[in-house]
């Protein structure tokens, strides 16, 4: 199968027949007649037994139950036979579940964070609906539709819930601004807000380019263009892709970038199940990067389509994959829209790389050992030493170019690099799990406002943070937060902290295009990357 006709044919439609096996003993009823002797058999028409089941219990049952909300608590108790990735999705689910992998939705444009029972703007999207209005960064949002949000103990998804909305609706906002006395109000058109999959493209050096992409989503494809062109623009002549911590998305969307990079005729991915036969995908030659030399990072939380690339250049000896082993998750689900506005994504067949290897770990043990196989692997020691890695040597497999490759579940690292713990003092956990880091960018950014907004490039506006004395500082900040300062400790971790906060500062000023470039200098995944190519 080529790669322009495989939209239909690797999810097409399928026939969906649930059936539900269990011992039961239906149609009889033991009633007392007239003259004591037992009534007729009570025959219900032919059905599946569920729904028998459910017909007698609404017309049966000694007291009334609600059989709507039993059916919905039946159903994910019966997919959990099945495999983790199959579920079923409420039709109150089901729309905020179809926003994780659009290109928007309805609401006013404003990124927040909560801060003492205090909701604050952090970010003003560029052309949304608050800007237009006048809305920014570091306003205080205390009403909203004359609703008091605020001190009273608000949750992000309340606020969330309040703020989004159908596009074309009104929601009005009170807001207090520093240094006026009166509050505002506003009253703002809720309009379209993108949801970015790719968080930033810049470059790590004169010759490599760097994206971060977070979700394979429907935008996701004309975004890494966007950011490709980009950097082509300031020289890159190789590229590091890092799909660390992304877990996956339309599987349409990874073959348009594995596309991009590879040769005419390599394949791609082929998929196969019991009702869907082997389909195979291919590059069909028309990528714009097929020259480029790339490498891929991934973690332990990278999954389903981004293993489907990192297989893809890996196999095909087009690159180099950097960093640990990925999570596992190789089914391909088809979401069936059900007659009430909910619907299933059932598992339809398995992904498999270009040399035969099945992306998916092993599910036999149930749903709970399937997710706290992570946890295994870190208590294995699989985050910190190659060497802890269970191979399985029956499942060899090969290369384009003749190199072998593992199977048994996820994707290996041609490089591994260990997760790095030489600064993860007890002090350094303490500030982050209350955090801390965060909480004081927050507010530093928020008090010198007027300094920080006149630097609009990373480098500069490192240099003057580098002159600001941040770690004494957050040291007295995080001690009046309760958080005393361990002084060996600090002497470990203090690099580390010092670039977070810079990097979190940095968010507040210049988003993410400031916070990866600063972030990126205790990130040993991507040194490892920017090494390797170097090389090459």
């Amino acid at each position: 199968m080529s790669y322009n006709n495989t939209k239909s044919q690797i999810l097409g439609p399928i026939v969906l027949s649930v059936v539900l096996i269990a011992g039961i003993f239906i149609g009889y009823a033991l009633l007392p007649g007239k003259s004591g002797t037992r009534n007729p058999l009570v025959i219900y028409p032919k059905t599946n037994k569920v729904e028998a089941i459910l017909n007698l219990i609404e017309e049966e049952y000694v007291d009334t139950v609600d059989t709507k909300n039993l059916e919905e608590q039946i159903i994910p108790e019966l997919l959990k036979k099945l495999d983790p990735h199959t579920v079923y999705i409420p039709q109150k689910d089901l729309q905020n579940v179809n926003e994780e992998l659009s290109s928007g939705f309805g609401g006013i444009g404003v990124q927040f964070s909560i801060q003492k029972d205090t909701v604050m703007v952090v970010s003003v999207i560029s052309g949304g609906p608050s800007e237009k209005v006048g809305i920014l960064p570091g306003d205080r949002i205390v009403t909203v539709n004359d609703s008091l949000i605020a001190g009273v103990g608000v949750e992000n998804s309340t606020v969330l819930n309040l703020l989004r909305g159908d596009m074309g609706t009104e929601v009005s906002v009170g807001i207090i601004r520093r240094d006026l006395k009166e509050p505002l109000k506003f009253d703002i058109t809720r309009g379209k807000i993108p949801m970015y999959s790719v968080d930033v493209a810049y470059m790590v050096t004169d010759e490599i380019g760097y994206i971060k992409i977070n979700r394979f989503a429907a935008n996701t494809f004309s975004e890494f263009l966007t950011g490709m062109a980009k950097l082509k623009a300031q020289g890159s002549k190789k590229v590091i892709l890092d799909f660390r911590g992304n877990s996956g998305g339309y599987l349409e969307v990874a073959i348009n970038l594995c596309n991009e990079f590879l040769q005419a005729g390599d394949m791609i991915v082929y998929t196969e199940g019991k009702a869907n036969p082997r389909q195979e995908v291919h590059a069909n030659g028309k990528g714009s990067f097929q020259d480029m030399e790339v490498a891929v990072l991934i973690d332990d939380f990278s999954a389903s389509a981004s293993e489907i690339f990192a297989g893809a250049v890996q196999d095909n000896d087009r690159g180099i994959v950097v960093g640990r082993r990925s999570f596992g998750k190789g089914l391909v689900q088809n979401q069936i829209p059900l007659p009430d506005g909910s619907a299933l994504r059932l598992t339809i067949a398995r992904y498999y790389t270009p040399s035969g290897r099945s992306i998916q770990k092993p599910y036999d043990n149930g749903n709970e050992e399937y997710y706290m196989d992570i946890m295994s692997r870190f208590e294995h020691g699989e985050f910190f030493n190659q060497d802890s890695i269970s191979i399985n040597d029956t499942l060899k497999y090969t290369t384009k170019e003749g190199r072998t490759v593992y199977g048994g579940g996820g994707i290996m690292p041609d490089f591994f690099v260990p997760r790095d713990t030489t600064a993860l003092t007890p002090y350094y956990y303490k500030v982050r799990e209350n955090g801390l880091i965060y909480r004081f960018a927050l507010e530093y950014a928020d008090n010198h406002r007027d300094e920080l907004d006149q630097y609009t490039e990373v480098d500069k506006l490192s240099a003057y943070l580098d002159r600001q004395a941040l770690l004494n500082q957050f040291v007295q900040y995080a001690g009046n937060e309760g958080v005393k300062m361990n002084r060996e400790q600090f002497q470990v971790s203090k690099n580390t902290i010092e670039v977070e906060l810079k990097a979190y500062i940095a968010r507040n000023v210049l988003d993410n295009e400031g916070f990866f470039p600063i972030l990126g200098g205790i990130d040993e995944v991507l040194k490892e990357a920017i090494a390797r190519l170097q090389e090459e």
